[in-house]
């Protein structure tokens, strides 16, 4: 009986060890099969924006942060700003040719490497932010403009907008098309070509330059962003007339561009994080400017800024310029004419669509305001 229970125990003792060395040789396997799908990756990140800028600046912060929050510090990226390791203007070429990984600029600081990077960012008289995010994600934007990228190795989403600009900084008025005739003004992009037709002297400056050059009467005019960011660089103080709307960009989206062969290499979960963490930045960075911008625009005029529209007049002269420069363009570019003409059929609807329930409801809403009904006194909030 005893012999019985002793070959009873070294029989169960074998088997637990060999089910043991089972367990622990898949464990084994496991662990590799984990690492793979969440490897430890550095890259680095070269923004086109000053950290002074901090609300479009933060886009890029936002990316490194939620990337690494969701993959417990396994991907980090690394956020440099202007000038730290590129200029600004040239962010984009950098992750082309793999100088970082990845940056976060605007595609129409390189249109004059080739002008369909614009249609990523936005041309003038197309989009506002909310009609282009419908765009992006549903028209096909993102993926018409990744297939002209290819060609530049980079892959890219939206991760930014600004809303509808201001149309900048004047150092005299500007009433008619005569007065655009000359005037030398700091503006990026496609919309510099748009103004050139119209007569100005278009000049791409980094936001660090464009104070001095003002200061100083080297150019007549600036636009930049919004109140919030204009604000912060001083402009008011040296070109008094603050006008709008910067019709140029209705829209304009701030992308993020990886290096296509660092991008691939990335497990699967690695790439659907970056999309779902661009598209979070994109959604927050218009929020961040719309609860910032009203607060500013209040404190720039208090402090002698001269609001300013621009004339109906001046308005369809630089849309006829800018179908002049579209068409040219288009015969010139098929990568450029295929992204824009994607985009018209989608911008006439909408422009049908949105002079119904929002345009209705936001001109009642404004018209209240402007007769004093909306403020929180009336209500008895804030006495």
């Amino acid at each position: 009986m005893e012999n019985k229970d002793k070959i009873g125990r070294r029989s169960f003792l074998t088997r637990a060890t060999v089910g043991g060395a089972a367990a622990a040789a898949g464990g084994a396997l496991a662990a590799p099969a984990l690492a793979q799908e969440t490897p430890n990756i550095n890259w680095r990140l070269a923004s086109s924006f000053p950290k002074s800028l901090d609300t479009i600046f933060s886009g890029g912060e936002e990316l490194a942060r939620r990337v690494s929050e969701a993959t417990d510090g396994r991907f980090r990226i690394q956020v440099f700003s202007a000038g730290e390791i590129v200029p600004g203007l040239d962010a984009i070429n950098a992750a082309t040719d793999g100088t970082v990984e990845c940056a976060h600029s605007v595609g129409y600081y390189n249109w004059g490497k080739d002008p369909a990077f614009a249609c990523g960012a936005e041309l003038p008289f197309t989009f506002s932010a909310r009609s282009k995010s419908a765009y992006n994600y549903y028209g096909g934007g993102i993926d018409l403009y990744n297939e002209f990228l290819e060609k530049y190795s980079l892959v890219s989403f939206p991760a930014g907008n600004t809303g509808t600009q201001m149309g900048g900084w004047y150092r005299k008025e500007v009433n008619t098309p005569a007065d655009v005739q000359g005037l030398k003004i700091r503006i990026a992009g496609l919309a510099g070509r748009v103004l050139e037709r119209m007569g100005a002297v278009p000049q791409q400056l980094a936001g660090g330059d464009v104070y001095p050059a003002l200061e100083k009467g080297t150019i007549d005019a600036a636009e930049w962003v919004g109140p919030y960011d204009d604000a912060k660089l001083g402009f008011h103080k040296v070109a008094p007339y603050y006008y709008y709307p910067g019709f140029w960009e209705g829209g304009p989206t701030v992308s993020m561009f990886f290096n296509k062969a660092r991008y691939d290499q990335l497990p699967d979960s690695y790439k659907s994080l970056l999309r779902s963490c661009c598209q979070a930045v994109d959604s927050n960075m218009l929020a961040n400017y719309d609860y910032k911008n009203p607060t500013a625009i209040k404190e720039l005029v208090a402090q002698g800024a001269q609001l300013r529209s621009f004339s109906q007049e001046v308005m369809v002269a630089a849309f006829e310029a800018a179908n002049e420069v579209y068409a040219e363009l288009s015969q010139q570019n098929e990568s450029f004419k295929k992204q824009y003409e994607a985009m018209l059929q989608f911008r006439d609807d909408w422009y049908l669509y949105a002079q119904t329930a929002d345009y209705t409801f936001d001109t009642f809403m404004m018209t209240l305001r402007n007769q004093d009904a909306l403020a929180p006194s009336n209500f008895g909030v804030g006495e």
